[in-house]
């Protein structure tokens, strides 16, 4: 209408489209916005809980509510169930039992790593990384076609 200058009647028709429809607003309703406080608080009180779940629930309460509108506020919102924590295994209460160690100086903790890789004509590569956890410093890169558990030994001890 306002490119071209003609009124909204002739823009309307030329588009086919209804004049009702180019001047409606969508109005929130008033019980979307307490809903949607509801949704924060039950979020917050039961932080593993989905919109699926919630929506059980805001039924359960008497919300006349179903699943894609509570669906629809839930994205709206930006809620989501956050991701669940990986468990840690335990390390044991043995004298020789295994402790996490975290590296705060240079060759206190050393990682090793196994990669695996082939050549253009489809030979097999096995290469063994040692790093050095505080400084991420490469201690040691052995690559080798055949790597046995003395070769690991060896090429970890070496370096």
């Amino acid at each position: 209408m306002e490119k071209l200058e003609v009124s909204e009647r002739r823009a309307c028709r030329v588009l086919g489209q209804p004049r009702s429809s180019q001047r409606y607003e969508a109005l929130r309703p008033a019980l979307d916005v307490e809903l949607v406080r509801r949704l924060h608080e039950l979020s917050a009180e039961n932080p593993r809980f989905g919109y699926r779940r919630i929506t059980a629930l805001l039924k359960r309460e008497g919300w006349r509510v179903n699943r894609k509108r509570v669906q629809r506020l839930w994205r709206q919102e930006g809620l989501k169930v956050p991701q669940r924590a990986v468990k840690r295994r335990r390390l044991g209460e043995a004298g020789n039992g295994c402790q996490r160690r975290v590296a705060t100086v240079a060759h206190e903790v050393w990682a090793l790593d196994f990669v695996m890789d082939a050549t253009a004509d489809g030979r097999r590569l096995k290469i063994l990384t040692v790093i050095d956890e505080a400084s991420r410093y490469a201690l040691s890169i052995n690559v080798t076609r055949s790597l046995t558990a003395q070769g690991v030994m060896r090429g970890w001890s070496a370096s």
